[in-house]
C-alpha cells in the first residue's frame, strides 16, 4: 500500500533521516513510535508531501508519489494541534475540503451529516463554532474533516496529545474503532509507547533518524532487537554485575560483558520458585499502589541494586515497607544485548519483522 524506499531527508547539513525503509499493509494501523527529535513526525511529512526528500522514494499502490503535491495524494491528515478554522463552524470545517473539490451543495450536505454521524457529532454541533466545543469534541471535528473526503490513506500526527488521560484512552478506542470500521490505512505519530501498543497493528521505533526495528506490538516488547528499543518500550529493570554474577553461579550461561534486563512482570515475590528459576532475597524499600496491581522496589541482600516488580493485587498478599521477601526469576525470560546495542539472540529478538 505505502512503501518508502531509502528516505533521506536533510534541513541544511543536518540529516534528519537516514535510509527510511517501510511498507505499511493496506487497512493496518501503523504507528510510527520514538522520544521527541527521532524523525517520525518528518517522515510522516514526507508521506504528506509537505518535506521533499533528498533521497529515496514514496510510493502508494505502486504508484510513485515522492513529487507529487501535498492536495493531490489523497491522504487525509489530523494535526496535533487540529489545525482547524476556530471561527468557522463544525459544519463548515468538515465541508471544506469537499468545497475545495467543487462538490454539489446537496452531495456535501449528505456526506457531512454522515460522516458526523458516525465520529458521533450532533446536529446541534454541527451549527456551533470550533472553538466553543471541548478538546474531544474538536479531536472529533479533525478525524471528521480527514474522512470525509473518502481517502484510502489518513496519517495522524500525535492527535491527542492534548487531551487529558482519561480523554486520551476514550478517543484513541473510538480512533481504533472507526479506522476498522471504514476499512482505512493508517498512519499514526506518537511518543507515547502505550498509545502504540494499544492501537497498532505494527510499529516502527525511530531513533535519531534511523528506524531501530519494526514489528507487532508482541515483539517490540517481548522481543526487543536493540537496547534501545528494549528500554524505551515499556519499564524494565537493568541487572547489576554484581546480580549477574549470582545468576551465573545458579548456572544461568550469561555473558559478564554483555547488557541483560528482564521486564517487571516477569518477576515473581515470595512464589515457589520453578525448574531453573533463582531466588534472591531482598527487602521492600517501596510500593506503589495502582489498584488492578501494585509496584514494588525492592533492595537486594548485600547488594546495591533495586529490582521493581509487578504484583497483580489480589487483596491478600500486600507487602509492606521494610519487609522481606523473596524474588523469583528465570533466567530464560532475560534480554540481553552486546556493548554495541544489538540483541545477543538476534534470531529470536527479531523475530517477524517485516520492513
Amino acid at each position: 500500500m505505502i512503501r518508502l524506499t531509502d528516505i533521506a531527508v536533510k534541513f541544511g547539513d543536518v540529516t534528519a533521516l537516514h535510509d527510511i525503509n517501510v511498507h505499511v499493509k493496506e487497512g493496518e494501523f501503523f504507528t510510527f513510535l520514538g522520544p521527541s527529535g527521532c524523525g517520525k513526525t518528518t517522515t510522516l511529512r514526507t508521506i504528506t508531501g509537505f518535506i521533499e526528500p533528498v533521497n529515496g522514494t514514496v510510493e502508494v499502490k505502486g504508484k510513485d508519489i515522492t513529487h507529487v503535491p501535498v492536495e493531490k495524494r489523497n491522504i487525509g491528515i489530523v494535526f496535533q494541534s487540529y489545525a482547524l478554522f476556530p471561527t468557522m463552524t463544525v459544519y463548515d470545517n468538515i465541508a471544506f475540503g469537499l468545497k475545495i473539490k467543487k462538490m454539489k451543495k446537496a452531495e456535501i450536505d449528505q456526506k457531512v451529516h454522515e460522516i458526523a454521524k458516525k465520529v458521533d457529532l450532533t446536529d446541534a454541533q454541527l451549527k456551533k463554532a470550533v472553538s466553543q466545543l471541548s478538546g474531544g469534541q474538536q479531536q472529533r471535528v479533525a478525524i471528521a474533516r480527514a474522512l470525509v473526503t473518502n481517502p484510502s490513506i489518513i496519517c495522524m500526527d500525535e492527535p491527542l496529545s492534548n487531551l487529558d488521560a482519561k480523554l486520551r484512552v476514550q478517543l484513541r478506542n473510538e480512533l481504533k474503532r472507526m479506522q476498522k470500521e471504514f476499512g482505512i490505512t493508517a498512519i499514526y505519530v506518537t511518543h507515547d509507547q502505550e498509545e502504540a501498543l494499544t492501537l497498532s497493528d505494527r510499529i516502527a521505533v525511530f531513533n535519531k533518524g534511523y528506524i531501530e526495528q519494526i514489528g507487532t506490538p508482541n515483539e517490540v516488547y517481548n522481543r526487543p532487537k536493540t537496547e534501545f528499543v528494549c528500554n524505551f518500550i515499556g519499564d524494565i529493570n537493568r541487572l547489576s554485575p554484581e546480580v549477574v554474577k549470582t545468576l551465573k553461579k545458579s548456572g544461568a550461561d550469561l555473558n559478564e560483558s554483555d547488557h541483560h534486563y528482564i521486564r517487571l512482570e516477569r518477576l515473581r515475590v515470595n512464589a515457589t520458585p520453578g525448574e531453573g528459576e533463582v531466588v534472591l532475597p531482598g527487602v521492600v524499600e517501596m510500593r506503589e499502589y495502582y489498584g488492578l496491581y501494585i509496584k514494588y522496589y525492592i533492595r537486594l541482600d548485600g547488594q546495591d541494586q533495586i529490582i521493581k516488580v509487578i504484583e497483580k493485587n489480589d487483596g491478600v498478599n500486600i507487602y509492606d515497607e521494610g519487609q522481606s521477601v523473596n524474588l523469583v526469576l528465570n533466567p530464560r525470560d532475560l534480554m540481553s544485548y552486546h556493548e554495541d546495542g544489538s540483541a545477543v539472540n538476534p534470531e529470536f529478538r527479531g523475530a517477524g519483522e517485516e520492513a
